[in-house]
C-alpha cells in the first residue's frame, strides 16, 4: 500500500463517525432504525407493509437506545436519513418491485453496508432478481429467495428448537399459518443445519422447520409448481429466518413470514422478529427476548392500506 492509498483510507475513516462503525452499541448508545414500508399490494390483510411497521414502530419505541423513524411507499424522501442509521429494514414487495431493484439504490445500500449499517429483510422483500440483486443480498443477508428455485406454499411449520443466538432469546416453540417461502437462495455451504462460518461471515438459522411432503408437492401461491428440486428435497429442514454477521462486523437478517397481517398477533412471531431488529441494530437482545404489548383485534384492524375488496 502507497502512503497516498493509506492516507486516502485514514480520511475516509475518519469521516464515519465512530457510533455508525462501532457495530455493537456500547451503554448507554442510542441507535437509530429507519423502517421502510412498502407500497400497497395484495388483497385486504395480507402484504400490509405500512400497517405491519406501524405496529413494530410503536412497540420498538418503547426499546431503549433504539429510535424508529418510519418511511412509507417503498424508499425514503432523504437518503441522507440513512448516513446516521445503525439498521435498516425494509418490508416490502420485492423482484422487479423490491426498493433496491434500482441499481442506483443499490450504490446507496452498499455505502451504509461499507460502513457497518445492519440490513434486514422481510417477506417479499427477501426476493431479488438473480442478475440485479443477488450478488448483493448473498454478501449483505446471506441469501435470497430466487424466482422458481425458492418457493412460497401456504403452510404452518412447527418452529420447536433454536440456536443458542441473541435473535432467539425468550422465543418459546410456536406454529402459525403463513406464506413461508422456503429453498433460498443461500451462499454456497449456508443452509438450515446449523450455524456455519464461510470466509468470515457468520450464518445462524434461526426458524428452522421441516416442510411436510405435501406442502413440497404444493400448490405454491405463485407459480403453482411444484417444482421437482423442491419435492426432491423431501425431509430436510428449511430455514425461514436467519441472521448473518459479516467479516466487517455489520449484519443481517432475512425473515420470510409477514404475508398475513393478523400474524402480528402472535407472541412469539412478534418477539422474534423484534429481536432480529434490535439485533441488527446492534444492541443487547434481553435474555427474555424483546417485550412488548398484545396486538388487539381492534388494533389489527386499524391503518390497513386501501384496497379493492377480495373476490369471491
Amino acid at each position: 500500500m502507497t502512503r497516498f492509498d493509506f492516507l486516502r483510507l485514514l480520511t475516509a475513516s475518519a469521516a464515519i463517525p465512530a457510533t455508525a462503525r462501532r457495530v455493537v452499541a456500547a451503554p448507554g448508545d442510542t441507535r437509530k432504525l429507519v423502517l421502510i414500508a412498502g407500497s400497497p399490494s395484495h388483497p385486504p390483510g395480507m402484504h400490509e407493509f405500512r400497517a405491519g411497521s406501524l405496529l413494530l414502530e410503536k412497540r420498538l419505541a418503547q426499546v431503549p437506545g433504539l429510535t424508529v423513524e418510519r418511511h412509507d411507499n417503498d424508499w425514503v424522501p432523504d437518503e441522507a436519513t440513512f448516513e446516521d442509521a445503525a439498521a435498516i429494514v425494509i418490508y416490502s414487495d420485492g423482484g422487479r418491485k423490491h426498493p433496491l431493484a434500482d441499481k442506483g439504490r443499490q450504490v446507496i445500500m452498499g455505502r451504509q453496508i461499507a460502513r457497518g449499517a445492519g440490513l434486514g429483510c422481510m417477506h417479499y422483500g427477501v426476493e431479488v432478481l438473480r442478475d440485479n440483486a443477488g450478488k448483493e443480498f448473498s454478501d449483505w443477508l446471506g441469501g435470497y429467495y430466487e424466482h422458481e428455485w425458492s418457493c412460497n406454499p401456504i403452510w404452518t411449520p412447527s418452529f420447536e428448537r433454536f440456536p443458542d443466538h441473541p435473535v432467539a432469546n425468550g422465543v418459546k416453540p410456536f406454529g402459525v399459518e403463513d406464506e413461508w417461502y422456503f429453498n433460498m437462495r443461500f451462499r454456497d455451504g449456508f443452509d438450515a443445519s446449523g450455524p456455519k462460518q464461510i470466509d468470515g461471515s457468520a450464518f445462524t438459522p434461526i426458524l428452522v422447520a421441516k416442510p411436510s411432503d405435501e406442502v413440497r408437492d404444493g400448490p405454491y401461491v405463485h407459480p403453482k409448481g411444484p417444482y421437482e428440486h423442491i419435492q426432491a428435497a423431501k425431509g430436510r429442514d428449511e430455514a425461514m429466518l436467519w441472521t448473518l454477521e459479516r467479516p466487517d462486523g455489520g449484519r443481517g437478517f432475512g425473515f420470510t413470514g409477514g404475508h398475513f397481517h393478523r400474524n402480528w398477533q402472535n407472541d412469539e412471531y412478534r418477539k422474534v422478529v423484534m429481536n432480529a431488529i434490535c439485533w441488527l441494530a446492534g444492541l443487547k437482545v434481553p435474555r427474555l427476548g424483546v417485550g412488548s404489548s398484545t396486538v388487539t383485534d381492534a388494533e389489527i384492524a386499524r391503518n390497513l392500506d386501501p384496497k379493492p375488496p377480495r373476490r369471491g
